[in-house]
């Protein structure tokens, strides 16, 4: 290798050590968000938002859908239509998220339940049968007891999804036959 080459290799090596080397913690910096700048003219270290930016989750107005209340109050019906799509897909999420725990009819004999983990109240009391849906959308969404918060791992319409589950698994394990309609009650007492 020659000369020129020698030198243009040191100083690559070099440049690629310096600029490696540059340590961020001594950068000037601001300490405090609400510090005052000399940098900019309104002489604030915080900037505004471009105009129309949308927080990363989206504007949440829609006090029913996200919260599950309505002026405060656990609200009684679903932010969207009851559909067999959305009951399979709270079957399908309560099986993955809840049933570990709720066990798979709602009863609170979930499988830790049975390795020794405290077991939640069964869905099947009067107390939970007697909620209203919101009730437990916002469990899922806040936490309850000893259940954590579901928020940011279970999406908002999965979320109700599952509450929607929650009362087919309510009315399947309370149901009464007056509850059947009069022509399918003749074909269940025929089977009985």
């Amino acid at each position: 290798m020659n000369s020129a080459a020698v030198t243009r290799v040191t100083s690559l090596v070099a440049c690629i050590f310096i600029v490696g080397c540059n340590d961020m913690k001594y950068e000037p910096k601001f300490q405090h968000p609400y510090q005052e700048s000399p940098f900019f003219s309104d002489g604030r270290a915080t900037r505004l938002p471009p105009a129309d930016t949308v927080a990363r989750d989206g504007l949440m107005l829609d006090e029913h859908l996200y919260k599950g209340k309505m002026n405060g109050k656990d609200v009684e019906a679903l932010p969207f239509p009851l559909t067999p799509e959305l009951l399979n897909r709270g079957q399908e999420r309560f099986g993955i998220y809840c049933s570990v725990c709720h066990g798979a009819t709602g009863s609170g004999d979930g499988m830790i339940v049975q390795r020794g983990f405290p077991a939640p109240p069964s869905f099947h009391l009067d107390r939970l049968r007697q909620a209203p849906i919101g009730h437990f959308f916002d469990a899922e969404t806040n936490g309850w007891g000893k259940m954590y918060s579901f928020k940011d791992r279970i999406p908002v319409n999965d979320r109700w999804a599952i509450a929607a589950y929650i009362r087919v698994l309510q009315l399947s394990q309370n149901g009464r036959l007056a509850d059947v309609p009069a022509a399918d009650r003749d074909a269940l007492e025929k089977n009985r």
